[in-house]
């Protein structure tokens, strides 16, 4: 029986954990390129990843996806993790902080358009005045950080992400209704790890000269932000439409921003928390739901008249 599409308190506790574990990435991501190169990074977390997927699917039996959808799920697999996260790895070394931020921030939109065209979601003028907020708090949040902004031709790597990750989250979408969203997850992550295994031969060698927290900062990207982030959101995106479930990555600038607070005393500057206020009230309206006039209708007729 398939799951009704709604976002419910459930999707939103996925989408939480996700944005928590994902937003720790980038931190741990830098740290691990002390030892690393990118494509070390990126094959190492996605191998973790695989891993863990492997004893999952064993202990639980989990049927891989039907035969006929291999090929979509390989190509999805090297779109949206190999090449996304070579290109993000890569980005975060040439690339300015702040600059990253916002335009990995385009994520939902893309999504939304790519789910009108490939999924044929409705997009209201709700949902896209409410996306359009949002990016712009989180350009503020961004900028009220005080992390390098500069666009520069190497900023493209970051689009490319960009665009493949929305391919990702789009192109799984169809897939769920009729294989188990573990098995479409793992078969995803099983083709990522193979693509990725040419940039990462010389790992091996490089562990052994890399200091123990580095190598602690590639154990918990596969496990955290890529093994449990990544089953967490797809499960939401099981519950709910693309559109709806990616629009709350605008969040991630603002939970960093929270984590540093909490974590590292660092208190937010006054611009940033107006922007994440805005980038809040973006979400709200984008995933807002207009009552049908047969609700309303139904609402009104069952309210007792009042006695004059």
């Amino acid at each position: 029986m398939s799951t009704p599409e709604r976002l419910d308190g459930r999707a939103l506790i996925y989408i939480g954990i996700a944005l928590l574990t994902w937003s720790s990435a980038y931190a741990a991501i830098a740290h691990a390129l002390g030892s690393f190169t990118p494509g070390e990074v990126a094959f190492a977390r996605l191998g973790i990843g695989s891993l863990c997927f492997a004893v999952l699917l064993l202990f639980k039996r989990v049927p891989l996806p039907a035969r006929k959808d291999w090929l979509q799920l390989a190509v999805l697999g090297v779109l949206g993790l190999t090449v996304y996260h070579l290109c993000l790895n890569t980005a975060e070394t040439r690339v300015a902080s702040g600059t990253a931020a916002i335009i990995i921030s385009l994520i939902p939109a893309a999504t939304a358009a790519l789910s009108a065209l490939w999924l044929r979601e409705r997009l209201s003028v709700r949902t896209l005045t409410g996306l359009g907020i949002a990016l712009v708090g989180v350009v503020m949040v961004v900028l009220a950080s005080g992390k390098g902004v500069k666009f520069e031709p190497m900023a493209a790597l970051v689009l490319v992400s960009v665009l493949c990750s929305s391919i990702l989250f789009v192109g799984q979408k169809p897939l769920f209704a009729r294989n188990s969203m573990l098995g479409v997850t793992a078969f995803t992550f099983f083709a990522g790890t193979l693509a990725a295994l040419p940039f990462g031969l010389g790992l091996p060698s490089a562990l052994l000269h890399a200091p123990a927290a580095h190598i602690g900062s590639l154990l918990w990207l596969g496990i955290a932000p890529t093994f449990i982030g990544y089953i967490a959101w797809n499960a939401a995106l099981q519950r709910a439409s693309a559109s709806q479930v990616s629009s709350f990555i605008y969040f991630s600038p603002p939970i960093a921003v929270l984590i540093g607070w909490v974590w590292l005393g660092e208190r937010p500057a006054l611009l940033t928390v107006v922007g994440g206020a805005v980038t809040v009230g973006g979400v709200i309206l984008a995933n807002a739901r207009k009552r049908s006039p047969a609700a309303s209708t139904a609402t009104i007729a069952a309210t007792p008249a009042k006695q004059h």
